[in-house]
């Protein structure tokens, strides 16, 4: 039911978001945790809470007693850090305090080397935050990515994420609902909640051939239809929403509508 509901989330890229908060979920290098970061608006000069959240991604539930480690990075070039590897019982920083001294690209890097008093490999996972003009659009997480990050249930279930169905994705996202700051906006809703469950669902896939096969067909008809995206113009966030809105009720009839109604169909033929 969350693969149907993330499916049918998709076309609703032209829903403006107006959280007050910025935030990115990202998963470390070998999974082992879920990081999200939050942070107000930025003001350059001043110093920036980041709300950091190490997260079991099998429970979803904050993990306690981590050791972790910051590094900040600017065009390339260490700025910040690292940090000396701290240690926090909660298992999120809620004083985590940042100055953003010009505009730009930043990267900020946490390294976790530590989970329950119990050492592991350095594992890192690395958020881009733009600062001033960049930041007209905001910050999303990647379809794909080299940490497998990415598109997680379309990358596992084609096979690579050189795939073209997964490629489809990643143009999609980048050249048409990017360029509106309603897409922006609902893609980074949407990848905080796609990552909630996508590891597992990727995982799944992996060990059953048969689930992966069926995750296929699932996907095929959502594919089809974001494919009429890459054949129209879209100029203004009214074109986006007009397009949006025939989208989902293209999916809603495709992953709904049609079910509902063959279901109804063998009722009757039963019933008769």
């Amino acid at each position: 039911m969350k693969i149907l509901f993330a499916l049918l989330l998709i076309p609703l890229l032209m829903t403006p978001a107006f959280a007050q908060t910025n935030s990115q979920t990202l998963p470390t290098e070998k999974g082992t945790l879920d990081v999200k970061l939050s942070y107000d608006e930025v003001v350059i000069g001043e110093l920036t809470t980041l709300r950091t959240d190490f997260i079991n991604p099998q429970s979803q539930q904050i993990q306690e007693h981590i050791d972790w480690s910051l590094t900040v990075s600017k065009d390339g070039e260490t700025i910040w850090g690292p940090t000396p590897l701290s240690h926090t019982s909660e298992g999120y920083l809620k004083n985590l305090k940042y100055e953003f001294e010009d505009e730009g690209t930043y990267n900020l890097e946490f390294g976790i080397e530590g989970i329950l008093f119990q050492p592991i490999p350095l594992e890192k996972v690395s958020f881009v935050v733009e600062i001033g003009e960049a930041n007209a659009q905001p910050d999303t997480l990647p379809l794909v990515n080299d940490n497998g990050g990415g598109c997680l249930i379309a990358t596992a279930a084609y096979g690579s994420e050189l795939a073209p169905q997964v490629q489809q994705l990643r143009e999609l996202r980048d050249d048409i609902i990017l360029q509106t700051k309603s897409g922006a906006s609902f893609m980074n809703i949407f990848n905080e909640y796609y990552y909630s469950f996508s590891p597992t669902v990727a995982d799944l896939e992996r060990e059953n051939p048969i689930f992966k096969e069926g995750v296929k067909v699932t996907l095929t008809p959502m594919l089809t239809s974001l494919s009429i995206l890459n054949h129209v113009e879209i100029d203004s966030e009214q074109e986006m929403l007009g397009y949006g809105i025939s989208l989902i009720l293209l999916n809603v009839g495709m992953y709904a509508g049609i079910p509902a109604f063959g279901i109804l169909k063998l009722y009757q033929f039963r019933k008769n």
